[in-house]
Parts: structure tokens; C-alpha cells; sequence
């Protein structure tokens, strides 16, 4: 079966093991105890079967098979010790898989970057790397080392069987493989439950974390009640699914049983009849009635854990997946040009995001110049914010290139520069800015993690959100060391967006990448950042701002007007009052300040 996340993950699938390196040890370790685990149970039978016979057969007491009776002992204390050693190693190496494998997701979809988790359901993601990594337990610590056992335990026992009895050994070997066989169709059928059920729990997931994100939104606009109606009727089709899957399950354990059962009968029939008749000893009948049950057992074993980690192996399918998508080709190269000196050019770049079919930035070309401020404007779905997002090398762009020109004439690709190291020279405001939990000093030292309480205050106060100001005050009486809840959690709209530009004016960077700052505050504010933004003209970086506000065209040395599928225009800062009419007609403070 192949789902909308790719190829399904095998019972055994090698690219599980090939993300987990630390479980290749465990394997090995299984390899050796299924072995040893093979040996005990045929030594236990053997001699088990002597010291009944003995007894019964042949009048020995107790006393005159006290040897033998110590050596089993042992024997069945080795194998109990043998099984807790491998439990107790088996869930270590659980531990350590879970924890790689956690790592290895977030770590690849972080390389994929924003572009590719825009297109991913927050909720989905996040369950995936909790509960979804968690159920693995009983994948690597049950179902990979029975497997194992499932392999060893029964070719060895039809081995010792075939010592004793042919017929009998035969008999085992030809319904030994009706286990497997009804694993495969009952699996097949758990399988399809089990997608059904994790495509249920992600859709519920992710649907109450956009309900939660937006319900001041709902409530405001009465439809809270219609959203929880939606979320009982996706939890009821969870708690289906999960049903149907235990349901599998249990059955799936009886019809295993039964298998097993029958043909162990199928075994102790011939034996009996052959005992009768006189065609076989009691020694080595009795051997082979204690062993036909072992041979059965690892794999009715392997059936039930199956069942208990197939959540497990759903979630598997969805790991792989993310952790075999490509990363984008990125280049290596940690030597920049001075960006004081330097123009970002772009070259007749075009770039189409993934599942879109248009292009969200198409056949541009334009110059960003050095120690200049430079403003993107144009309406919306221009390609702003995609244009900030191919500068910070987030996106490849489909066609063309982005290009750093030094003064000296030479270039410099921007996709030959190692991601990490170009962006270390960059301070970034998203249009969407996001503060985790914490204080307002950590939100802001975010860029710049060694920056003192002086230089974060200052940053503040340059974004207009002074913690000294006694209005200000008011509302962070804490200053600095006012906590924050998740994304900004205590702080309004624009007092987030103050603190997200206080990180980006904190970091020193070279290029900085604004995209519409003064979104969300009043006029006051927003002189204050554009003032700030005239600051760092004024020290020679070069920012690049997204605008939409007059109060920033202003400011700007360079403007350029993106339109949709069309080249940019550049304007002089003169004339974007001419240029622009609909920017005049729609922002009543550019009439006030005229």
C-alpha cells in the first residue's frame, strides 16, 4: 500500500535501522542471544524429557536424578536471566533509537527549510516527533529482537526434532510456514487500519492546533461552537479506527493460536500413534512433544508484537519519508564578500513554491545596493516576502540566479555560499514574527546571544518599545525579565512585532531584512523605527524593507515596485508619490505628515 507520504515501511524495513545507528548493535546482541536462546530451550527439553523418563519409565527417585534436576534448573534460571538481560537491553536501545531518530527528523526538516514547512501541518509534525516516535518502543524493543528469535529458535528446534523423529520434524517444517502466511493477510488488513488511523489522529491533531491558535478569532466571530463540533466528529472517527485496529489485533492473536494449537495436536497425534505401535521411543517422543511448541512460539510472538507496535510502524512510514526528502543543493563555500561594498543582484530569477502551479516571483531582475536602505512595494502576492526569502538562500530559485557583485567587478553566487555561513551575516524580521517561550532579553537575544542588557534595552527602545519609559512600563513592569508565554503570549500584535525587530536591530549584520516593521503599530512607533532604520543607514548596512507605509518609503534611498508576473520598476524616493496614487489614496497618515 502507498500512502500520500510514500512507500510503506516494511515489518522489517532496513531504512528504519539505517536512521537508528545505535539499535545495529542490539541486532548483533539478538543475533547472539537468539542463538543462545535456541540452545537452552533444546538442552531444557532433552533433559526434561530424561528425568521424566527416568521417573516413570524406569523407577529413578528423585534423589538419583538430583544432577539432572540441578542442571535444569540452571538451565531454565539462564534462560529467565537471558530474557531479562535482553529486555532491559532492549528497551536502553529503544531509548537511544527514539532519541536519534527524534533528532534526525527535526534536524532534516529544519534543513528543508521554511518553504517546505509551510507546507506541512504544524500539528502533524509535532505529534509525529511525540506520540509517534514513542510508539516505536515496541518496534525495537519486542518486535526487532523477536524477529530474530523468529528466525533462529525454529530452524534450530526443527533440527533437534529431526535428531529425534524425521516424521515429526517434517510435520513441523510444513505447517511452520502457515504462521507467516496468515501474518501476511491479517498484517496487510492491519496495515490499512493503522493508516486510516494515523491519517485521523494527524488530521485531529493538527485541527485542534489551528482551532486553539485561532480561537479568539472564532469567538469572536461566533463559530467556536461549529470548530468543536468538527473536532468531536474527528475524534470520533479516531476512536473508530483505533477500535478497528484492537479489533484486528485480537483476532488476529486467535487465529494465530489456533494455527499453532492444531498443528502441535497435528504433532502429539503422530507421535501417539507411532508410541503405540511401537515405532518410536518415549525418550524421543517426549523430546519432540516439548519442543514442537517452542518452534511455534517466536513466531505467534512475532504476531502479537507485530499488532502492539504497528501505531508504531505507521509512524515509521511518516519518519522516512521526511528523512528522504532531498535537501536542497547547497553550496559550500564559507569566504563572503564585504557586504559594504557589495550588490545583490538578481538575475531574471524565477520561483514557483512547491504544489503551486504559478509562479510567486517571476522573470526579475534588480540591484540591491550597498549601505543603502531599499524598499520593496507593489501589491500583494507581488513576491516581497518570497524575494527576502530567496536572499536568505531559504528557497532555490526555479530559474536564474542571485548574485553577490563586489566592487572590484567579481561575483559570487549566492547558492555556492554555505547556507549557515551566509546567514550569520544577516538580521531577519519575518512578516509573521514568532517569539517562543521565555523572556522579552532572550526573544531579543535570539541573533546575538552575547549581547549585554545595555545593548538589548537600546534595541528596544530603538523598535519603540523603551522598558525604561514609564508607560511602557505599565504594562512589562518586569522590564527585560518579563516572561513571555508561547508566541508572545502576554504581549499585543504590535509589541511582538517590537520585540521581533529589537532581535533583528540587535544582531550586527551587514544586510538586513525587514519585512513590513511597522505593521501593526501606531504612528508614534512607527517614526521610531523608521528612525532606527535611518540608524543603521547612517552605520552603513544595507536593509532591505518591505513596505507598504509612506513613513518608510520616505525613508528609503531606493524603491522598487514589484507587480505581479512583471519586471520591477525602480523609483527615486522623489517620485513614488506620483508613481504610487493607490499608496497615497489608502494610507490616510501620508495625507497628515504631507
Amino acid at each position: 500500500m502507498r500512502g500520500k507520504w510514500g512507500p510503506p515501511v516494511k515489518p522489517l524495513d532496513p531504512r528504519l535501522l539505517r536512521h537508528s545507528r545505535s539499535t545495529r548493535w542490539f541486532v548483533v546482541v539478538a543475533v547472539l542471544v537468539g542463538f543462545l536462546t535456541a540452545a537452552f530451550v533444546i538442552v531444557q527439553a532433552f533433559v526434561l524429557a530424561r528425568i521424566v523418563v527416568a521417573g516413570f519409565q524406569h523407577g529413578a527417585s528423585l534423589g538419583d536424578e538430583r544432577g539432572a534436576i540441578f542442571f535444569l534448573a540452571v538451565v531454565i534460571a539462564c534462560r529467565a536471566l537471558l530474557a531479562a538481560a535482553t529486555e532491559s537491553a532492549a528497551h536502553a536501545s529503544s531509548a537511544g533509537a527514539k532519541s536519534e531518530l527524534r533528532r534526525a527528523v527535526l534536524a532534516h526538516a529544519l534543513q528543508l527549510g521554511p518553504v517546505w514547512l509551510s507546507g506541512s501541518r504544524s500539528g502533524e509534525l509535532t505529534m509525529l516527533c511525540t506520540r509517534g516516535i514513542d510508539a516505536l518502543d515496541g518496534y525495537f524493543a519486542r518486535y526487532l529482537p523477536q524477529i530474530v528469535l523468529a528466525v533462529i529458535v525454529p530452524i534450530s528446534v526443527v533440527a533437534a526434532i529431526a535428531t529425534q523423529d524425521l516424521v515429526s520434524a517434517l510435520l513441523v517444517a510444513v505447517t511452520l510456514p502457515l504462521i507467516p502466511l496468515f501474518m501476511a493477510v491479517i498484517g496487510s488488513l492491519t496495515k490499512r487500519k493503522v493508516d486510516r488511523q494515523w491519517s485521523a489522529i494527524a488530521l485531529l491533531s493538527g485541527h485542534f492546533l489551528d482551532v486553539v491558535a485561532g480561537l479568539p478569532t472564532l469567538k469572536a466571530f461566533g463559530r467556536a461552537k461549529a470548530q468543536a463540533a468538527s473536532i468531536a466528529e474527528i475524534g470520533d472517527r479516531y476512536r473508530r479506527t483505533t477500535m478497528g485496529v484492537l479489533r484486528v489485533s485480537f483476532l488476529s492473536a486467535l487465529v494465530l493460536e489456533l494455527v499453532a494449537t492444531l498443528s502441535v495436536a497435528l504433532v502429539a497425534v503422530a507421535i501417539g500413534l507411532r508410541l503405540v505401535s511401537g515405532h518410536l521411543t518415549l525418550t524421543a517422543g517426549l523430546t519432540v512433544l516439548l519442543l514442537a511448541p517452542e518452534a511455534y512460539l517466536p513466531l505467534r510472538l512475532v504476531g502479537q508484537y507485530y499488532h502492539s507496535a504497528s501505531e508504531g510502524i505507521g509512524a515509521a512510514e511518516r519518519m522516512t519519508a521526511i528523512l528522504e526528502t532531498p535537501l536542497p543543493v547547497v553550496g559550500d563555500r564559507d569566504e563572503i564578500p564585504d557586504l559594504s561594498t557589495t550588490e545583490l543582484v538578481v538575475e531574471n530569477v524565477t520561483f514557483t513554491y512547491p504544489g503551486h502551479t504559478a509562479p510567486a516571483f517571476a522573470e526579475q531582475s534588480l540591484t540591491i545596493r550597498p549601505g543603502a536602505v531599499t524598499a520593496l512595494a507593489g501589491p500583494n502576492g507581488a513576491g516581497k516576502s518570497t524575494l527576502l526569502t530567496l536572499l536568505m538562500s531559504f528557497a532555490t530559485p526555479d530559474s536564474g540566479q542571485v548574485v553577490l557583485k563586489s566592487h572590484d567587478g567579481t561575483t559570487t553566487p549566492l547558492h555556492d555560499i554555505a547556507p549557515d555561513a551566509w546567514r550569520a551575516q544577516i538580521a531577519y524580521l519575518p512578516q509573521v514574527p514568532h517569539l517562543g517561550s521565555g523572556t522579552i532579553a532572550d526573544a531579543v537575544r535570539l541573533g546575538a546571544p552575547h549581547a549585554t542588557d545595555d545593548d538589548v534595552q537600546r534595541a528596544l527602545a530603538a523598535a519603540g518599545l523603551d522598558v525604561t519609559d514609564e508607560e511602557v512600563a505599565r504594562t512589562l513592569p518586569n522590564g527585560l525579565l518579563t516572561v513571555l508565554g508561547e508566541e508572545g503570549g502576554g504581549l499585543s500584535a504590535g509589541q511582538v512585532r517590537r520585540v521581533a525587530l529589537a532581535r533583528a536591530l540587535c544582531k550586527d549584520a551587514p544586510l538586513v531584512l525587514l519585512d513590513e516593521p511597522t505593521s501593526s503599530l501606531d504612528g508614534t512607533t512607527e517614526q521610531a523605527v523608521v528612525a532606527a532604520i535611518d540608524a543603521l543607514r547612517q552605520a552603513g548596512r544595507t536593509v532591505v524593507v518591505v513596505a507598504h507605509r509612506p513613513a518608510v518609503l520616505t525613508a528609503a534611498d531606493n524603491i522598487i515596485v514589484l507587480a505581479e508576473c512583471a519586471p520591477p520598476v525602480p523609483l527615486n524616493a522623489d517620485d513614488e508619490a506620483a508613481e504610487m496614487p493607490e499608496l497615497v489614496s489608502t494610507t490616510p497618515s501620508w495625507n497628515e505628515r504631507a
